[in-house]
């Protein structure tokens, strides 16, 4: 798995064009579009810092929202050109276009060790669609193609596949930044080869979701830790009731199944024993998609059976117990998926205390605990703790993907060392 790096080339003076993952959080205030969490930014630092030291000329290209190939105002990259240039204490040039003879003689006026970020690439339909003409005029940009955006590294755009292919066709090399490189490796070569007890720790909405990735890593760990939504399908399976708690009950059968696996591999599977649960308070408002709206009233921890009016929120202390006792005694620790409805203080008590056992294991004990994106940074963010654990993967669908075992385009695209 291991790729060539920004680290092993001499680029002064060269061209780089470094896709980058900018895809961050952004609302209007006062009729200015201002950037609410930096976080995707922050990591793309040491791989520009390293550019900038080797001199290279770098040019930035990355996509924001999803403006469907026109171009959209509250969807400009130019709010992020300056954040990234205020972080980095140097400017940063900005062009308002991607590809062509604007963003041709931006890239000729660069000088070793400065930096240009190109206008959104998903202002151009041909960005999605993998264009060869238009990722042939993004490699009339550099001479050496770059991929720091492990986030994006699962679709086959322009951008993350075509105008590697292309430079590659010209004589240069396409190599990982140093953010993918520590993508590849933790959620890559340490969890191919883990310190044991190896403890998997899945949580989020669907079973569906997980299934590929459950039925992978069984292969793998020693002990898996079920909660979050997908805990109400394994309780369905197994014939208890859920109440209105979020279930797949198509699924049920996929769940059995994962258990039995489990079984055979001699691989410990556990389940919540108890839930906090919720009564539903309809408000009388309709959502915008003109779905009733419901208050969550009386929370309360449940042991067995959920009523009929209920509905599921989040593990309960039980469980949270007992989860924390095997954490503690973890080698490898991978972790996808919250506990529960995080967002809510109400439901967060679940996810918080996890949050908590892995970083006490990786802190206290040498455990490596890897967050495998999505959900799961946001709580460990949320708690303040993000910068307590061995790595958390910038990756959403990407990460889950790669740990499905599914080759990623963006990675692919890079060269072997």
């Amino acid at each position: 798995m291991a790729k060539l790096s920004v680290r092993d080339l001499e680029l002064t003076g060269k061209r780089v064009l470094l896709r980058v993952d900018y895809n961050v959080p952004m609302e209007e205030k006062n009729g200015v579009m201002v950037i609410n969490d930096t976080t995707r930014i922050k990591e793309t630092l040491p791989t520009l810092e390293l550019l900038r030291a080797k001199g290279a000329r770098v040019v930035l290209a990355a996509h924001l929202g999803r403006p469907d190939g026109k171009r959209e105002s509250s969807m400009s990259l130019a709010p992020v050109a300056a954040k990234l240039g205020e972080m980095l204490g140097r400017p940063v040039a900005f062009v308002d276009e991607t590809v062509g003879d604007k963003a041709e003689a931006a890239v000729a006026a660069l000088k070793d060790g400065e930096i240009l970020l190109l206008e959104n690439v998903r202002f151009h339909a041909e960005e999605e669609a993998n264009d060869p003409a238009f990722a042939a005029r993004l490699a009339r940009l550099a001479d050496v193609y770059a991929n720091d955006a492990f986030g994006a590294a699962h679709r086959a755009h322009a951008s993350t596949s075509g105008a590697a292919q292309a430079i590659r066709a010209q004589g240069g090399p396409c190599v990982a930044g140093l953010l993918m490189e520590r993508e590849l490796k933790f959620l890559g070569d340490e969890l191919d080869h883990p310190a044991r007890p190896f403890v998997v720790i899945l949580g989020g909405a669907k079973v569906s979701d997980k299934i590929k990735v459950i039925d992978r890593l069984l292969d793998k760990a020693d002990t898996v830790l079920i909660g979050g939504a997908m805990a109400y399908t394994f309780k369905l399976a197994h014939g208890g009731k859920t109440g209105k708690s979020l279930v797949e009950k198509d699924h049920t059968g996929t769940a059995l199944a994962a258990e039995a696996k489990a079984a055979k591999k001699g691989v410990k599977f556990l389940l919540p024993t108890d839930t906090v649960i919720a009564d539903l308070k309809d408000t009388g408002k309709l959502n915008k998609k003109g779905r009733p709206v419901f208050e969550f009233v009386n929370p309360r921890v449940n042991v067995g059976d959920i009523p009929d009016d209920c509905e599921g929120f989040d593990i309960g202390p039980e469980t949270t117990k007992a989860y924390a006792a095997v954490i503690a005694g973890a080698g490898t620790i991978l972790w996808n998926g919250p506990m529960g409805m995080f967002e809510d203080p109400r439901f967060a008590t679940g996810t918080n205390a996890v949050a908590q056992a892995v970083v006490a294991a990786t802190q206290d004990s040498g455990a490596k605990s890897i967050i495998g994106g999505g959900d799961s940074v946001k709580a460990v963010n949320k708690a303040g703790l993000g910068d307590k654990v061995t790595f958390a993967s910038t990756g959403g669908g990407a990460s889950l993907e790669f740990l499905e075992g599914i080759p990623l385009p963006g990675v692919l695209a890079l060269d072997d060392k």
